[in-house]
């Protein structure tokens, strides 16, 4: 049997994607219509003979993960629970931590999954992958192709071309290692956890020689268990003959940034054709216009000269008047976009209202369509003292006026603008 674990993270992570993350926690945000972590569960639980679904971070239990949760097991019909860490362990600490729920009822193998990630999820082909691959208790990194320049922002692989072993690991390196990139998702087996075992008691005695660190004592426990997978255990895993590259052709891109949610999107409502033709609107008398993928909510109420896509999603309750226009935009709940009012590369918040004729519009922050390899690029905020223009972002309960332009902004949550607004943040 196998299982899966998903590291959702916690609270002060997913700081870039505020002001989206004061009202959901970043995993339950929605793309292409779902929450993020949906994808992920639909994924595992394709998967056979998949029994339990492990979700590790350190959220508080809240209302709207436990909702979540409930749901998805009706749906799946597969057990689905949360774990919560005491705090931030790392991508190695959080599973060492909950070593025995996972190994418990005796798993062949298990997936980790980081939530962060869009990805078509091939698991099924990384099982027969390491089946093929290795000794029989051999681990799996998911890979793609990056271009060179952008590499360095992420795990590099080296690889041996015949056997995809990897022979060398290092993370966000300062010059170019290899294109192979590690796409956060991997395939283990419980021997796993002897590696993270030898590393955690690494970390105990060389906090016996060096107790304090410049640290306050107290938190000698979490400084031995806060492991990376990434840094501390598969950089020495490589070239032991134990760690292997599947290298994948689908899609995959990273959620770091508000902006990244939006290419994400498209990504997904793409897959759609295949997986789930039933989410994707179609042009029918008295609805609205469609042009390329778009999802609707069913209890979304839209005028029929309206016009969506490409690559929009509309959420729940969502009130569209006509003429409107919406384009590479996510519209979330009980948001109202009155009459004749044109929505571009923006995500509108919770309850907000754009009025008549206003204009929103932010620039997309989309990899370069030229460069097959192209990953989007996890802008900084700033850069030279200035808002970098990316997509606009309405916080929730926001109110923009009629006939006014917003531009490459931010808005945080329940402000009631007075007029048009352009590359600012708006306290």
């Amino acid at each position: 049997m196998l299982k899966a674990v998903i590291l959702i993270g916690g609270p002060q992570k997913g700081t870039r994607f505020r002001p989206l993350s004061f009202e959901v926690p970043k995993p339950l945000f929605p793309v292409a219509g779902v929450p993020m972590l949906q994808h992920h569960i639909e994924a595992c639980a394709k998967v056979p003979n998949m029994k339990e679904i492990l979700l590790i971070g350190f959220y508080q239990p809240n209302e709207e993960l436990t909702r979540f949760l409930v749901n998805a097991q009706q749906e799946f019909k597969i057990s689905i629970r949360y774990l919560q860490e005491y705090a931030a362990l790392g991508t190695g600490g959080g599973i060492y931590h909950f070593r025995d729920q996972i190994v418990s009822g005796s798993p062949e193998a298990f997936f980790v999954l980081n939530a962060d990630v869009s990805s078509a999820f091939p698991l099924t082909e990384m099982l027969s992958f390491q089946k093929e691959h290795g000794e029989p208790n051999s681990f799996v990194i998911l890979g793609t192709t990056a271009n060179r320049t952008q590499s360095l922002n992420y795990g590099c692989i080296v690889e041996n071309e015949e056997t995809n072993e990897v022979l060398h690991y290092v993370e966000k390196p300062s010059t170019f290692v290899s294109d192979i990139i590690n796409c956060g998702i991997y395939l283990f087996n419980p021997d796993i956890f002897q590696h993270i075992g030898t590393v955690f008691q690494k970390n105990q005695q060389d906090m016996l020689l060096y107790p304090y660190d410049g640290e306050e004592p107290t938190n000698g426990w979490h400084r031995a268990e806060a492991i990376r997978l990434e840094q501390d255990i598969f950089t020495a895993l490589a070239g032991q003959g134990k760690l292997y590259v599947y290298k994948t052709l689908s899609f995959w891109s990273q959620i770091k940034s508000a902006g990244s949610a939006i290419y994400a999107s498209r990504l997904y409502l793409n897959q759609y054709h295949k997986t789930h033709p039933e989410r994707l609107a179609v042009n029918k008398e008295g609805g609205p216009k469609i042009s390329g993928n778009v999802y609707i909510h069913p209890t979304a109420n839209i005028d029929p000269t309206a016009t969506l896509g490409p690559n929009v999603s509309i959420g729940t309750g969502v009130t569209i008047g006509a003429g409107v226009r919406v384009r590479e935009s996510v519209i979330l709940h009980g948001a109202n976009l009155q009459d004749h009012c044109c929505v571009l590369n923006s995500i509108v918040g919770w309850d907000s209202t754009i009025g008549k004729w206003a204009r929103v519009e932010g620039t997309p922050s989309d990899p370069n369509p030229n460069d097959p390899y192209a990953k989007i690029d996890s802008e900084t905020l700033f850069r030279d003292g200035k808002l970098t223009p990316s997509i606009t972002i309405l916080g929730c309960n926001v109110t923009i006026p009629s006939e006014v332009i917003i531009l490459n902004s931010i808005v945080l949550p329940h402000k009631d603008l007075n007029r048009g607004f352009k590359n600012q943040i708006i306290l």
